[in-house]
């Protein structure tokens, strides 16, 4: 298993991306409207310069004397996990778990490809031991 794999199961190849002069209000309104916890920082939608996610706005925005108007490249997160497609799955969840991480880029040629969550590789191993069940299931059933 692949992380190429998990993206395929995803079904959505569409990388939301935010720049880093965007402010912490429009950050907010674009998590909101599609119901996500993190995006991309990118000046050019294909690059990748840092991620924003909702703990940065919660971690970062504190001491700020106006946070709703500061720019995401104050709060986001620039040491970033990424991964590659040809990466196994384990070593996704390896990367996730020991880094403490919810979201990793999916780099390909120092483009970003896709962006996992915790939930989407969740999603897709609990749909691969299903899956295996089903066909413990069928093999014992006979």
């Amino acid at each position: 298993m692949r992380v190429r794999d998990v993206l395929t199961a995803k079904g959505s190849a569409t990388v939301l991306t935010i720049s880093p002069d965007a402010t912490v209000d429009e950050l907010l309104d674009m998590l909101a409207e599609h119901n996500i916890g993190a995006l991309v920082v990118s000046t050019d939608g294909r690059s990748m310069g840092g991620i924003v996610s909702e703990r940065d706005v919660v971690r970062k925005l504190r001491g700020l004397e106006n946070p709703r108007s500061a720019t995401v490249s104050q709060i986001m997160t620039t040491d970033v996990r990424v991964c590659g497609p040809e990466d196994s799955f384990g070593s996704l969840m390896s990367t996730m778990t020991d880094h403490r991480v919810r979201h990793v880029p999916v780099l390909e040629n120092d483009e970003v490809v896709g962006l996992l969550s915790i939930g989407d590789a969740v999603k897709f191993r609990m749909d691969q031991l299903e899956f295996e069940r089903d066909q413990l299931s069928n093999y014992v059933q006979g």
